[in-house]
């Protein structure tokens, strides 16, 4: 029997395990990725491992999220960063030079290769043919470090594509069908891949955002072949020799499947506040708006900015809305300037800002409270736009332009003029922007230099053998990782001092939590009781980490997103699940549960027994750890594990 693309992947880069889904593989990493939020305990990871040069083929360290310098926090980091790639021999793209993902993309991304990063979006360089898989920093740092990446070996989920786009139908609207039919846990232990007749319409841009967020889907990662379309990026970008053809063979299956006509899409919108609250755009038309962004890393080709800009050209926005500009990479505004598309932005009352990610993470451009804010970013969690009684719909970068020219929530296909033509710039290839590694003899003599509010990561304790912690919190279904811990320009200079950060845990979600953990602080710890899918989006170890600081032991919910439940194993923090969902209703915030015979039960059994302190509940529970992940948790971490 033939294999499909991911399946070629995962085999050329098989180090354990069987190709079963479920079944725990591990994969050798390429190259990996990392970002200024995530980056900086990576690279103090990689510093108490004693690393002296990273063993992957390419890693680079990009600053791209905490670019705004309202005091010195932000810019130490850089300076620090800058020191660890030198030190370790790590690309560092510097402060202004693009937005990870597709700058990765353009001067980095091979098809083949396997590649391992910090940030949930990392599954976009999928889009080259690329088995690329976002995770926590610390696995991130063994990965620099030359381990295996572990997962499960996810289901195969092919989507077929025929047909194509209408005008005014983008990639945005592909990917944004398939979240409106099955919603931000459908992609959970699936990677994603798309084929067919109508790949032959979609450019490798397109396919990015494509990929981009297929994390919102909950998936490992999504993939696409490396075909004609692949190629013909590889050469614009003067990389035509990276290029290798890979597709699905002849008699490829998957293990489920599925097929988007795309002739029959219509322009889609996500409601607040979830990416899977998706409805055609005629069916919100009219409502008013405050703010219309282009940009992000979901939407960051030269033809997402060009069809904004050539659809305002001549024209002025709409009065009091907040015409967003957010350029993803420097290329990006050099190519825009040349054209003379800049000058539309300028011209109809746009507002330009730095090539990063800005106000996707929250990072400034946030909007006016409770106003409608278009975006074509791949989020819109509660507050993650920096402000909490936010108002976020995602969508094209078409339909949030058609919306800043009406003032209003508006279906493109209405505006009364033809769909611009949009011709791709011939590229220079500019590396003006990184670091390059240099050599490991000059490598081991870099110190690296660490600004006051860079602290060292304490030391986690073992798992106890019995536990009475109190449940400090109890929350619904769907909870983001930016509600365990916010982005934005008030928390994420703190990413590099632990205990400030700490105070930010799930400020969003009850502001007295923090008051409350003071109080509670010295009861052996303390647990968390959630719905479905809790800790979906950002890959940020940071919510993992901040709240096991102050003392987390325990989070027993309906289930996980994969990012976070490994994230938590990573800290020492045990990841339970009710084994009947409706005993989620039996613990409430403030009760104290036991566990008790802790140590062993994991070892021997799947299935645990919360008691409730007080009452006669005992509550079945069960961790679905594999052996390995097991002796992680034992060791309170993957830090001790380690050393160990």
């Amino acid at each position: 029997m033939g294999l499909n693309v991911a399946q070629k992947l995962i085999k050329d880069h098989l180090v354990s395990g069987e190709m079963t889904p479920g079944s725990e593989i591990a994969l050798k990493i390429d190259q990996t990725l990392t970002q200024d939020a995530t980056g900086t305990m990576v690279m103090l990871e990689l510093e108490a491992m004693g690393l002296k040069r990273a063993k992957t083929e390419v890693s680079v360290q990009y600053v791209d999220h905490n670019l705004l310098q309202l005091d010195s926090k932000n810019p130490d980091d850089h300076i620090f960063l800058r020191s660890a790639a030198q030190r370790f021999g790590i690309w560092y793209s510097q402060p202004g030079n693009g937005v990870s993902h597709p700058v990765h993309m353009q001067y980095f991304g091979k098809p083949g290769k396997t590649m391992l990063g910090s940030d949930s979006h990392t599954c976009a360089s999928g889009s080259l043919g690329m088995l690329a898989i976002g995770a926590g920093g610390l696995e991130v740092a063994m990965a620099i470090a030359g381990e295996p990446f572990y997962v499960r070996m996810p289901e195969i989920w092919g989507v077929k594509l025929t047909g194509k786009m209408p005008d005014w139908v983008s990639a945005k609207d592909v990917i944004l069908e398939m979240l409106r039919r099955y919603g931000v846990r459908g992609g959970f232990g699936r990677i994603i891949e798309y084929y067919g007749p109508g790949l032959k319409y979609l450019s490798a841009m397109d396919r990015h955002v494509i990929a981009n967020m297929g994390a919102e889907l909950g998936a490992t990662t999504t993939v696409f072949p490396s075909d004609d379309e692949v190629h013909n990026f590889l050469k614009s970008e003067k990389r035509g020799e990276d290029w290798v053809k890979i597709t699905a063979d002849d008699d490829a299956t998957y293990d489920i499947e599925d097929e988007i006509d795309l002739s029959t899409l219509e322009p889609l919108i996500a409601k607040p506040s979830s990416p899977g609250n998706v409805v055609p755009v005629r069916e919100v038309e009219g409502e008013p708006i405050y703010q219309a962004y282009i940009g992000s890393s979901a939407n960051p080709g030269y033809r997402d900015f060009a069809i904004s800009a050539r659809m305002v050209e001549g024209r002025r926005i709409a009065d009091g809305v907040s015409y967003d500009i957010n350029p993803t990479w420097r290329d990006i505004l050099e190519d825009l300037t040349k054209a003379g598309l800049l000058f539309h932005f300028i011209q109809a009352g746009g507002r330009i800002h730095q090539a990063g990610c800005n106000g996707c993470i929250g990072m400034g451009q946030a909007p006016a409270t409770g106003r409608n804010s278009l975006r074509t970013t791949p989020r819109n969690f509660p507050g993650r736009s920096g402000t909490r009684e936010d108002s976020v719909f995602l969508c094209s970068p078409e339909t949030a332009t058609a919306s800043a020219l009406t003032g209003k929530i508006t279906d493109p296909r209405n505006l009364g003029f033809d769909y611009p033509q949009v011709e791709l710039p011939q590229r220079e290839k500019n590396m003006s922007m990184f670091l390059a590694p240099i050599p490991e003899k000059d490598a081991l003599t870099v110190e690296l230099i660490k600004g006051p509010n860079i602290a060292t990561i304490p030391a986690m304790e073992e798992l106890p053998d019995h536990m009475e912690i109190e449940v400090l919190l109890k929350v619904g279904d769907n909870i983001s990782t930016d509600e365990i811990l916010a982005g934005g320009g008030k928390v994420l200079p703190f990413r590099s001092n632990l205990p400030e950060i700490s105070k930010f845990a799930f400020e969003i979600i009850d502001d007295t939590y923090y008051t409350r953990f003071l109080q509670a602080r010295y009861r052996g710890g303390f647990a968390v009781v959630g719905g479905s899918n809790y800790g979906q989006g950002s890959s940020r170890e940071h919510a993992a980490l901040a709240p096991r600081y102050l003392g987390l032991r325990a989070v027993i919910v309906k289930d996980f997103a994969r990012i976070h439940w490994q994230n938590l194993v990573n800290f020492g923090v045990l990841p339970l699940t009710f084994k009947n969902e409706e005993d989620y209703r039996e613990i409430d915030r403030g009760d104290v549960i036991v566990l008790s015979n802790l140590r062993e039960t994991i070892k021997n059994s799947k299935d645990l027994t919360v008691k409730v302190r007080g009452t006669d509940k005992e509550i079945p529970v069960r961790h679905d750890l594999s052996p390995r992940q097991i002796d992680v948790l034992l060791e309170g971490g993957l830090i001790n594990w380690v050393n160990r």
